[in-house]
């Protein structure tokens, strides 16, 4: 059992704090403040080939694992970049899984390199306002007509809309009152954004202003067939295969986001000085950073563990929704820790640590409740009854 990273991750994740130190803390304030998203940030990676790190070599990707991919985006956060950066590019690592996975080999090499050489950004279109995290329930409709699709519908919480070209778009194709299962008749495209036929609305929200947060309003968007992932009606279960990734980066993302508000906390505690010594030689301030650390190393262990295991094909849900839910929870701790140790500095945007715990809160919401991961481990692990 090696706790380490490679020779290989350790220069993966070396390479991205260089990167991402041309962008400091300073540029993301900006960002948070202006609201203009971080298209330098990203192309920056994008010429680096950063975008493609999980992706099939012989679409222009690296072919790394997951590992590789949580490494990254943990750097990314963890720089000080946080969710602005990170979330500017999350929806590309994991987003063409599915198209990866399940796509033919004329719609791998077609939608792949644009995304991965940057060309072309896209968004994920599954959640809805009255279907919440109950998936099966999804009311967007695809009607079948000839050679494409006619989608009626609304999404929302839909990240990077206002700047995407294409969207992951799942929506149902059978009425669900002609399905053996809930979770059959609906199907999954990768299209177009097409902005005559899907409006898209910007949500005002607490953090990470400068990417987005839409509701999309769609109404007679055309589909092709060629369009369209897999075969019709399994567009769920191609779904849940990118679920346990997402869950993994996320829980990454958020101990990033734990440790570098932790170090800024640190450094302020060394150098604050009050009654005549620094406010980190009190052991009221001493111990709840140490314990913030321990938490967070505790996460990154189940984040990594998760990450291993899907990268060698093994059963991984457990563990992937336990490194969300304990990244985000010692993340959390962490951000709300760096604020109280800076007092009423803690509250200026100068100091930046504000802007992290608003931030990290995004980890603790979505893409799942922390709630439904306690069920989740309660009745997959533990073997408890269903709750709900």
């Amino acid at each position: 059992m090696d706790f380490e990273f490679s020779d290989q991750q350790q220069a993966i994740r070396e390479a991205i704090l260089k990167l991402c130190a041309g962008f400091d803390a300073d540029y993301w304030r900006q960002r948070d403040q202006d609201g203009r998203f971080p298209d330098d940030f990203v192309k920056a990676l994008a010429a680096d080939g950063w975008l493609g790190i999980a992706m099939p070599e012989a679409y222009g990707g690296s072919g790394l694992g997951l590992t590789e991919a949580a490494i990254m985006m943990q750097a990314i956060a963890e720089s000080g970049a946080a969710l602005s950066g990170a979330s500017a590019v999350h929806m590309n690592i994991f987003g063409p899984n599915p198209i990866a996975v399940f796509g033919s080999e004329e719609q791998k090499r077609r939608m792949l390199p644009p995304l991965i050489r940057g060309e072309v950004r896209t968004c994920f279109a599954v959640t809805e306002p009255d279907a919440g995290l109950d998936t099966t329930q999804l009311r967007t409709r695809a009607d079948r007509a000839g050679d494409h699709y006619v989608v009626h519908g609304r999404k929302v919480w839909i990240s990077t809309a206002q700047v995407a070209d294409k969207m992951v778009l799942i929506a149902r194709t059978t009425p669900r009152e002609s399905c053996a299962r809930p979770s059959d008749g609906l199907s999954l495209f990768y299209t177009d954004l097409d902005r005559r036929h899907v409006e898209v609305r910007e949500i005002d929200k607490m953090g990470r202003k400068c990417v987005d947060t839409n509701e999309l309003l769609i109404e007679g968007l055309c589909v092709p067939v060629a369009d369209r992932i897999g075969e019709e009606g399994q567009g769920f279960r191609y779904l849940l295969h990118g679920l346990n990734p997402e869950r993994i980066l996320i829980g990454a993302e958020a101990v990033g986001i734990g440790r570098v508000a932790l170090a800024r906390a640190s450094a302020y505690a060394r150098e604050r000085v009050v009654f005549g010594r620094p406010i980190g030689q009190n052991q009221g301030i001493q111990h709840p950073l140490a314990e913030c650390w321990m938490a967070l190393e505790a996460a990154n262990l189940m984040v990594f563990r998760a990450a291993s295991l899907y990268d060698r094909g093994k059963p991984c849900g457990a563990e992937a929704n336990a490194a969300k839910f304990l990244g985000a929870e010692a993340g959390f701790q962490a951000c709300t820790r760096a604020v109280m140790t800076h007092g009423g500095y803690g509250y200026a945007k100068e100091f930046h640590v504000e802007r992290f715990l608003r931030e990290v809160m995004i980890a603790r919401i979505a893409p799942v409740s922390p709630e439904l991961i306690l069920c989740y481990i309660a009745e997959r692990v533990l073997g408890l009854p269903k709750s709900y």
